[in-house]
Order: structure tokens, then sequence, then C-alpha cells
């Protein structure tokens, strides 16, 4: 089956994806259709919403030093 995309732009976006990934348009595509599809699943309860709040913050990037303490302060205790 053929998928044609006539936007200029949503093609563009699509090639951009690819190269950042080092994919295929196809394989990009799928992969960004996959994620889309597990970010909308449908809500299962507080089970659920708790397992996508937990794969949100799993796709956060660590914080320097280990991530224990996010920012930096000065010899006065203000934020540096």
């Amino acid at each position: 089956m053929v998928l044609q995309i006539a936007n200029p732009v949503v093609v563009g976006k699509v090639e951009r994806l690819a190269a950042d990934l080092g994919l295929n348009k196809t394989a990009a595509v799928e992969r960004a259709v996959d994620l889309m599809l597990a970010s909308a699943a449908p809500d299962d309860g507080v089970p659920g919403r708790m397992a996508s709040i937990l794969r949100q913050l799993d796709a956060l990037p660590d914080l320097p030093g280990g991530g224990r303490e996010p920012l930096l302060w000065d010899a006065n205790g203000l934020p540096a």
C-alpha cells in the first residue's frame, strides 16, 4: 500500500527526522507513529496514567552531577 504525502513541509520534516535518526523515511515514520500511538493509548485508569508519566520522565535527559541538584548555588544561597 502506498502512502502519499502532498504537503512539502511534512515531507521535509520526515526527511529531517530520518536523517537525524539515521533511518530511511519509512522507518522514521513508523517510529514516530509508534510513539504517538503509545502516548495516545486508551486511558486505563491510574496505572495507565502513571505508566505514561514514567515513560515521559524516562525520556528526559539526565542532569549533570547525577541529577541530585539541578541548580548551582552561590555563597549567598542564591541560584548561580
